[in-house]
């Protein structure tokens, strides 16, 4: 459902503060309308669900109405992290997992402020195929697993098969990307893959494929982090505070859209992206209507505590170049006032 960017973190050293332009600053004009204000929003990855607000809000008007021009583009190989800071694109998608780089250390390394969660939970967890019998971590021992080679996601899995009682070095890892995950299981290319529930697990039950799942969330709080996220350029938001809240108001107006009528917004996704399973679009937006706000007050809002808690399980384990500093990389200050 995403994809993983093993450069980013060797981008995230070479990007320097105003290294290109992240946008007029706001200007009042006195002799009437003025013609949109262009932005530029970058996916993490192919379009699916964790999207669909962005496009409601272009088809439903909601950006028009605020006086925006939005274009939505796809990342480009090095990640939405790297074109969002050097201001090539104002907002994007990422995951407070891909934002560790970024936020290590007392100065950032990368003009980044997550701006709004997108899911109110962390939904990826370990899924297989049930004849497997992998229902918990420790299960995994003497099984194949499919791994992007990446530090944070193999200590996340590390901590959970030990705390289980497991010995991590018994699980096989098979370096791997896989787009399609129930694929992959069924064909027997690996045993246990991490994925996200609200796309992975939902195409398993339309493909009657009986899994095991777990999630991440369940086995340690720290680990219900923010996945994924809104980020921002920090230049934009400081220059243009009006407007970057202007875009958050309509954008939260498309998820808050796609809470009330999963299945139109799903259509509206569908049609922005024909290549997407219209079956699969609507059955993940229907199950995850429940999941953008959750207990929330409204969409989009991040809790202080759950942010510091992921980060604090990083500084813990030695997993950043330098400690990630309380409260760093996020803001709830764009959100409108619902």
């Amino acid at each position: 459902m995403f994809k993983k960017i093993t450069a980013f973190a060797a981008a995230a050293a070479m990007i320097v503060f105003g290294l290109a332009a992240c946008g007029n600053s706001e200007q009042s004009d006195e002799n009437g309308p003025t013609d949109p204000t262009k932005l530029t929003f970058v996916l993490d990855w192919t379009p699916n669900t964790n999207h669909t607000g962005v496009y409601v809000a272009d088809k439903l008007g909601y950006f028009d109405e605020a006086g925006l021009e939005v274009e939505v583009v796809q990342p480009p190989d090095n990640g939405a992290e790297t074109m969002v800071a050097s201001g090539k694109a104002q907002f994007g998608v990422s995951f407070q997992d891909y934002l560790v780089p970024a936020f290590a250390g007392e100065e950032k390394t990368m003009p980044l402020t997550a701006v709004a969660a997108v899911l109110q939970h962390n939904l990826s967890g370990i899924m297989s195929g049930k004849d497997l019998g992998i229902t918990s971590p420790k299960e995994m021992e003497g099984h194949s697993y499919a791994t992007w080679e990446l530090p944070i996601e193999q200590a996340i899995l590390k901590d959970c098969v030990e705390a289980d009682g497991g010995d991590f070095s018994k699980v096989e890892m098979i370096p791997e990307t896989i787009d399609d995950e129930v694929a992959a299981l069924k064909n027997k290319q690996v045993d246990s893959i991490w994925v996200y529930y609200g796309w992975a697990g939902i195409k398993a039950e339309l493909d009657d494929f009986d899994i095991n799942y777990f999630a991440f969330k369940d086995i340690d709080d720290a680990f219900d982090y923010y996945s994924p996220v809104i980020i921002a350029n920090d230049e934009f938001l400081a220059d243009n505070p009006d407007t970057a809240k202007k875009f958050l108001d309509a954008l939260s107006k498309g998820y808050e859209y796609a809470i009330e009528n999963p299945e139109e917004a799903a259509e509206i996704l569908v049609e922005a992206n024909p290549e997407i399973d219209p079956e699969l679009a609507k059955a993940s937006q229907k199950y995850l209507a429940d999941q953008y706000t959750a207990e929330a007050s409204q969409w989009g809002v991040i809790d202080a505590n759950r942010w510091n808690a992921f980060y604090q399980f990083i500084n813990e384990k030695g997993l950043a170049d330098a400690e990630i500093p309380m409260d760093t990389g996020f803001t709830n200050d764009y959100l409108p006032v619902r």
